[in-house]
């Protein structure tokens, strides 16, 4: 890829397509699946490729684990929503996509492969989990490794299913993950133009930990370009390090959850992120809201509330926010951590 070409990548925090959004929505065979994207196709078509989290396994086999409290599983038609959105990477490396057992899982894999969404982050074997999925976005190649500190117990092994699992402290990752990922990043970085570290690492609430900021910085360091963080419910600040970008928490963007007054869990963005060559050129906020289900724009109210957190957050960690009809923009160059 050309340094002068600008690639435009759309991601998204968590899609939770099981639950309620599984019995109100996709079981109804009468229902647009596109409807769950409410008024934010428009935003998804802009991209030249497109990323989420998905927060469920989908598939019709498997028996939710008997021993957590919350289990998401989406029906097969699932898919049809990720196509209806033009979704091309879906990260698998969470707490959620082994609710339903292996079977489930690898269930999941098959129904992603065969719609053409490449996946990451949980796989057959430790191999395949950790493997980087390379996706195309205009005329470059982005790779994406996926990861999670989440369900130690689910970690994929030589021989058994699981997700690409990783332990740290405030010096980064320990070993055996340090060497690892490293050997992933480097893979990725061999075989595309942009890396992106999808992370679902952290708690499901509050700012980020030292230690998980010493992460996503040694994560860019080893190679990546962007962090793509989730796993919180809310969104969190944005760090500009260097020429990089990292996003500790990109939220809930589809689900059923019960909503938190103060951390508006219900409220996020779709975030459009500019990359030029392997520098980041921009971030772009488009505040959304989760409602009856489904995903929209933000209305003026919920978008005001977004703004403020955002200019709470940002600054401390060294990044100038601005607001341009409504979209909140964060650009690299002119704020953010030396490397």
């Amino acid at each position: 890829m050309g340094d002068r070409t600008v690639v435009r990548l759309g991601l998204t925090g968590d899609v939770m397509l099981g639950r309620l959004v599984d019995h109100y929505v996709l079981a109804d065979p009468m229902r647009d699946p596109a409807e769950i994207w409410g008024d934010t196709l428009d935003l998804f078509a802009s991209a030249d490729a497109r990323l989420i989290n998905l927060e469920c396994v989908i598939a019709a086999s498997g028996r939710p684990l008997p021993d957590k409290t919350f289990t998401f599983r989406a029906r097969p038609r699932a898919i049809e929503v990720l196509r209806a959105a033009g979704v091309n990477f879906a990260g698998l490396a969470n707490n959620h996509v082994l609710d339903y057992g292996p079977e489930a899982l690898l269930e999941c894999l098959d129904h992603l492969r065969a719609a053409g969404i490449a996946a990451a982050g949980a796989g057959r074997d430790l191999a395949e989990a950790a493997a980087p999925a390379v996706i195309t976005a205009g005329i470059a190649r982005v790779a994406v490794v996926a990861l999670t500190d989440n369900e130690p117990g689910w970690e994929a092994g030589d021989n058994r299913p699981g997700v690409l699992v990783v332990r740290y402290d405030e010096r980064g990752l320990v070993p055996p993950y340090r060497d690892r990922i490293a050997a992933a990043l480097r893979r990725a970085r061999e075989t595309a133009d942009v890396v992106v570290v999808c992370a679902h690492v952290g708690p499901n609430w509050g700012p980020p930990s030292p230690a998980m900021r010493a992460l996503a910085r040694q994560l860019l360091d080893w190679g990546g370009d962007l962090y793509w963080g989730h796993s919180n419910h809310s969104v969190q600040g944005i760090e500009c390090y260097g020429d990089k970008v990292i996003i500790y928490s990109a939220g809930d963007f589809v689900d059923d959850y019960a909503v938190d007054p103060e951390e508006r869990n219900d409220l996020s963005f779709f975030i459009e992120v500019a990359v030029r060559g392997r520098s980041v050129e921009t971030v772009r906020l488009h505040p959304v809201h989760i409602e009856a289900l489904r995903v929209r724009r933000a209305p003026p109210r919920e978008a005001t509330w977004l703004r403020r957190r955002m200019e709470a957050l940002c600054p401390p960690m060294g990044t100038r926010v601005d607001a341009e009809n409504g979209v909140l923009v964060l650009s690299p160059a002119a704020s953010g951590v030396e490397r």
